[in-house]
């Protein structure tokens, strides 16, 4: 029981998938007196096991999160048989132990002798772990050759610890999934402002203590009016998906940068640590690929950078009023690349965008930076 409660808080205190993974594999190892414990995942459509996670003591060539350590699932006939049942009634799997002398015959029980064998492990126990009624992975626990076998006391412990780590796996995913749609943007699938917020103030922060670059173009996608008035919201939801991912991937040219979309047709991507003369290429990327969509009438776009004498940025309004004003000039002047904050504008070559006057009072943008 104590082993069970200790679990229970472990994958309790998780924070995110890698996190809880680690806590079943290690609270599962313990509780067992194992060697060795790992979590893999069924990747439905790749037809494997991924290993998630590795704990314990590790043989030559596992890693404690391995980026691709995978096992076809037809390899295993008897875990391909569990994988694809599903237990919505009640009745989920039992654990099972093979160990290193055990029968060999049939492609399930070699695959796992061989590996037992080959690490130095005597003998595991498999839980299958279990996910709103579905097969979702396994927990997988094994002790060193000379230690005692596992035995079905043992198995049957497994599928108990199994159970409770695939509440908490589940309950994992359930929290990382409402952290990705409180950040994320619903229709582009880009970052929103909530999460471009939370990313300038701490850019920001970087920038007041270790003078990194901060640099953020703000852009609007022109005829998103016309094209809903003539072809309907359907099509105009289209070409706000499509600049997204022109955004996307000019935003991926530059080392660290977070592409958003703002609400409506504004846009912003956010670049911290490249010079600014990266991220107007970047821009004026953007820009050309903008004009080369089907549907719309290019982007607008202003930039905004610490990297440019625009005088100190203590707060992300001041960053953010900057860019806007950049890119409000280039709309009207229907500038077809980047308008840079203390540059010369496109249409008048004398004022500083840093010293710019807002725009008139009913052509004010609607959306603005908070303070």
């Amino acid at each position: 029981m104590t082993a069970v409660v200790a679990l229970t808080r472990a994958m309790a205190a998780a924070q995110s998938p890698r996190e809880s993974g680690r806590a079943a594999a290690l609270g599962a190892c313990r509780a067992l007196s194992g060697d060795f414990a790992a979590v893999s995942e069924w990747e439905r459509g790749l037809g494997r096991l991924r290993v998630l996670v590795n704990v314990g003591e590790l043989a030559p060539g596992e890693e404690e999160f391995p980026e691709d350590e995978s096992y076809p699932v037809r390899d295993f006939p008897e875990i391909a048989d569990f994988l694809h049942q599903s237990w919505t009634g009640g009745g989920e799997p039992s654990a099972w132990v093979e160990t290193a002398g055990g029968d060999e015959n049939g492609a399930y029980r070699h695959q796992r002798v061989a590996a037992l064998r080959r690490r130095g492990r005597g003998c595991c126990v498999v839980a299958p772990l279990v996910l709103h009624g579905r097969a979702w992975g396994e927990l997988y626990v094994a002790r060193r050759v000379g230690r005692p076998v596992f035995d079905r006391a043992d198995a049957e412990f497994a599928t108990v610890l199994a159970a409770v780590a695939a509440a908490g796996i589940a309950q994992t995913e359930r929290l990382a999934e409402a952290r990705r749609l409180a950040f994320t943007d619903p229709l582009t699938g880009l970052a929103n402002r909530r999460a471009v917020d939370i990313q300038l103030d701490c850019a920001l922060e970087r920038h007041r203590a270790e003078a990194v670059v901060v640099s953020l173009v703000v852009c609007d996608v022109n005829g998103l009016k016309r094209v809903n008035d003539t072809w309907g919201h359907s099509v105009g939801d289209r070409l706000l998906e499509r600049f997204g991912s022109v955004l996307s991937m000019c935003g991926a040219m530059l080392s660290d940068a977070l592409a958003a979309r703002l609400g409506g047709d504004e846009f912003c991507l956010l670049a911290v640590g490249p010079p600014v003369e990266e991220v107007i290429r970047a821009a004026e990327e953007l820009c050309q690929r903008a004009a080369a969509l089907e549907l719309g009438d290019g982007v607008a776009c202003g930039v905004a950078s610490t990297d440019e004498p625009i005088g100190p940025v203590r707060s992300a309004r001041r960053l953010f009023r900057l860019a806007d004003a950049a890119q409000y000039r280039a709309k009207a002047a229907g500038a077809r690349s980047p308008v840079v904050a203390g540059r010369e504008g496109p249409d008048d070559p004398v004022v500083r965008l840093a010293d710019a006057a807002p725009p008139p009072p009913g052509e004010r943008r609607r959306f603005r930076g908070r303070e």
